[in-house]
C-alpha cells in the first residue's frame, strides 16, 4: 500500500503536516497529545494544535477565578490527578506537561483557542490565555481552512 502525499501538505523535509483536535479533558489524553505535536515538530512537520471542549483548560492562564490550567484538566487515565501524574512522569524521566507545551512553542507549533469552545466552558469573553503560549483564536472553519490539504488530521 503507498500513500500519496499532496504538495501543500509537505513541508521542506518532505514530510506531511499533522493537525490535531484536542477536545477530550482527561491529563493522559492532553499529555500525549503533546508528546506527537513536539514528536512531529522535531521530524520537521508542520504542525497544529486545536484546542476545544474540555482541553481548552489547558491554555487557560492559572490566575482567571476558578480554573487551575492544566492543573484543572480531568483526571488521569489512572484515576490520579494531573499535578500527581506529571509528578510520576518527572520522576521516572518522562516530559511533564510544561516541558512538551515548551517544545511545542520553541519548535513552532500553532497553537489555536477553539472560540465556541471558549463560550461553551462558560468561560467570560476575553479570558486569559496563557501568556507563555501564543494562541491564536478561532474557530473550526479556520482551523479546518488553514489545515493543509493531504496532511493528517488527528481527533483526541
Amino acid at each position: 500500500m503507498s500513500t500519496t502525499i499532496s504538495a501543500s501538505a509537505t513541508t521542506a523535509g518532505g514530510t506531511s503536516a499533522l493537525s490535531i483536535v484536542l477536545f477530550a479533558g482527561g491529563f493522559d489524553r492532553v499529555h500525549y497529545a503533546l508528546v506527537m505535536a513536539s514528536a512531529a515538530a522535531a521530524t520537521n512537520r508542520k504542525v497544529t494544535l486545536f484546542f476545544t471542549g474540555r482541553a481548552l483548560r489547558a491554555l487557560v492562564h492559572e490566575r482567571e477565578p476558578g480554573v487551575l490550567g492544566w492543573h484543572d484538566l480531568d483526571p488521569a487515565d489512572d484515576g490520579s490527578t494531573p499535578v500527581a501524574r506529571d509528578r510520576y512522569f518527572a520522576t521516572h524521566g518522562l516530559a511533564t506537561f510544561e516541558e512538551l507545551l515548551e517544545a511545542c512553542v520553541a519548535m513552532g507549533v500553532t497553537v489555536m483557542a477553539c472560540e465556541m469552545g471558549l463560550r461553551a466552558l462558560g468561560l467570560p469573553p476575553g479570558v486569559s490565555l496563557r501568556a507563555d503560549v501564543p494562541v491564536a483564536t478561532g474557530g473550526v472553519v479556520t482551523f479546518l481552512n488553514e489545515a493543509p490539504a493531504g496532511g493528517a488530521m488527528l481527533f483526541v
